[in-house]
């Protein structure tokens, strides 16, 4: 879908690549948001122009488990601008966070004065990004 490579694309532009006229193609592009698969658009920002250079993968475990510890957890992580996805998964670690930071020193503080001031957090094992091989947006459909 040539949405998810370039959201800023005007209808007439995808109309011309896909061979149809204007009103169809804006047409299939409501039903497309009206029927949830488009979720929404949004800029991609170059982390290093920015300042936030630093990707860490972040492996949570949680010290037990019941619904309601999970649900606070979970609220507390949405509060969190450093977090920029996390994932409830099955395996050896109860959730991983990609959190992007300015620096080392910035990760340090992150997890001293927000992860560890988290309640039912036990352990927390950080993988730092060294390059990206690749980084997708768009989902093969």
């Amino acid at each position: 879908m040539l949405l998810q490579h370039d959201s800023s694309l005007k209808t007439k532009e995808i109309a011309a690549n896909i061979g149809l006229s204007i009103t169809p193609t804006y047409d299939r592009i409501k039903r497309l948001e009206k029927n949830g698969v488009i979720e929404k658009y949004v800029a991609i920002l170059n982390q290093e122009v920015v300042n936030k250079s630093v990707t860490v993968i972040c492996h949570i475990t949680l010290q037990t488990h019941e619904q309601s510890l999970l649900s606070k957890f979970e609220n507390d992580i949405l509060q969190v601008e450093e977090i920029i996805e996390c994932f409830h998964i099955a395996g050896n670690y109860d959730y991983i966070l990609k959190v992007i930071v300015p620096s080392l020193d910035a990760y340090s503080d992150f997890i001293k004065n927000t992860i560890s001031t988290i309640k039912n957090v036990s352990n927390v094992h950080s993988s730092f990004v060294m390059s990206k091989v690749k980084n997708e947006t768009a989902l093969f459909i």
